[in-house]
C-alpha cells in the first residue's frame, strides 16, 4: 500500500481501458474492475479520460458538482475532484457535451499530464477510462499509462476497430504487449477465438511492417478474458449498480474476478523481474531497489 504522498514514493501502476469501436462495455468492465481490485486492498482511482463524453458518472450513479473540467479551467482544486465511488475505490470524473476536448491543445495535453503526475503517488492503481477510437485526444490519454487493455467483442465491426487500434499503438506508441478481454460473449471460448484471430492478423500484418530485415520484437496480445453476455449485467447498468458488488456469482462478474486475478498476477510477475533486473545491474540485493514505474502488458519499446 503507498503512502498518500505527493512524490518521491512508488507511483500507481497506470492501466488505459480503449476500445477501437465504442458500445462494448468497456467503462462498465472497467468500472466493475476497479470494484474488484479495491475488494483486494488496491487503493484504485478511475479516471474518465474520455473528456468530452464521458459516462462514468451514469454507470456509478454518481451526480459531481465537480469535474476534470473545473479543474481544468481552474475552477476547482484537483483534491476536491476526487470523489468516492460505490464500490470502495475513487473516482474522477470528467465533464459531457464540451467540444473543447474533442481534439487535443497544448494546453488539455500538459493538464491532463499535470493531473496524472499529481495523482499517481496516492494510490496503488489508476485506470484510464478512454474514449473509443483513435482520436489524439485517445492517443495521448494511452500514451501516459503503463499497460494496455483493450476491450472488444467476438462482432466483426469491433474486431476491426480493435486490430486499428492495436495497429496505431504498436506503430505510433511502440507497445510490443497489450491485454485483450472479449466481452459479450455467447459461448464458452468465443473470445479466445476472437483473441487468436486477433494475434494472427497482428502477425502478418504489424509485427512484420514494424521488423528491420525480419528482426524485431513481436507485438503480443494477452489474453486476459472473456464475459459472457449475462442479463444480470443489462440490469446493474440499467440500476446504475455495479454488478460485482450487488450480483457478485453471475457468470460475468466471475469472469471479471478472474480478469482481476491475472492482472494482479502480471503486476506482480512483472514487479519481481524488474527488482531483479535491477538489482542484477547493480549488485544489490533484489529488494533493496524497486523501481517508481513497471512495464507489463502494455510495456513500450525504449
Amino acid at each position: 500500500m503507498k503512502e498518500d504522498s505527493g512524490g518521491g514514493g512508488e507511483r500507481a501502476r497506470i492501466l488505459a481501458v480503449t476500445s477501437g469501436k465504442g458500445g462494448v462495455g468497456k467503462t462498465v468492465l472497467t468500472a466493475n474492475l476497479a470494484a474488484t481490485l479495491a475488494a483486494r486492498g488496491e487503493r484504485v482511482l478511475v479516471l474518465d479520460a474520455d473528456l468530452g463524453l464521458a459516462n462514468l458518472d451514469v454507470i456509478l450513479n454518481l451526480f459531481p458538482k465537480i469535474t476534470l473540467h473545473d479543474v481544468f479551467t481552474g475552477a476547482a482544486r484537483l483534491d476536491d475532484a476526487i470523489l468516492p465511488a460505490p464500490g470502495g475505490f475513487s473516482v474522477l470524473l470528467a465533464g459531457s457535451g464540451l467540444v473543447e476536448y474533442s481534439r487535443l491543445t497544448p494546453q488539455v495535453r500538459d493538464q491532463l499530464v499535470e493531473v496524472i503526475d499529481s495523482v499517481a503517488p496516492r494510490f496503488d492503481r489508476v485506470l484510464l477510462d478512454t474514449g473509443a477510437g483513435i482520436s489524439d485526444v485517445v492517443l495521448h490519454a494511452i500514451s501516459l499509462a503503463d499497460d494496455v487493455l483493450v476491450v472488444a467483442t467476438p462482432e466483426p465491426t469491433s474486431m476491426t476497430d480493435a486490430y486499428a487500434t492495436i495497429k496505431v499503438l504498436a506503430t505510433v506508441q511502440g507497445r510490443r504487449r497489450m491485454g485483450v478481454v472479449v466481452n459479450q460473449v455467447s459461448m464458452a471460448g468465443e473470445g479466445r477465438t476472437v483473441h487468436r484471430q486477433l494475434q494472427l492478423v497482428v502477425d502478418r500484418f504489424v509485427t512484420p511492417a514494424l521488423s528491420r530485415d525480419g528482426v524485431g520484437e513481436p507485438v503480443e496480445l494477452e489474453m486476459l478474458g472473456e464475459i459472457p453476455t449475462d442479463i444480470a449485467m443489462r440490469e446493474a447498468v440499467r440500476r446504475r449498480s455495479l454488478l460485482v458488488t450487488t450480483v457478485p456469482g453471475t457468470a460475468a462478474a466471475r469472469a471479471i474476478n478472474a480478469i482481476a486475478t491475472r492482472l494482479a498476477a502480471t503486476a506482480a510477475a512483472t514487479a519481481s523481474a524488474s527488482a531483479s533486473a535491477s538489482a542484477s545491474a547493480s549488485g544489490e540485493p533484489a529488494l533493496a531497489r524497486r523501481p517508481s514505474r513497471w512495464y507489463g502488458i502494455g510495456a513500450r519499446e525504449k
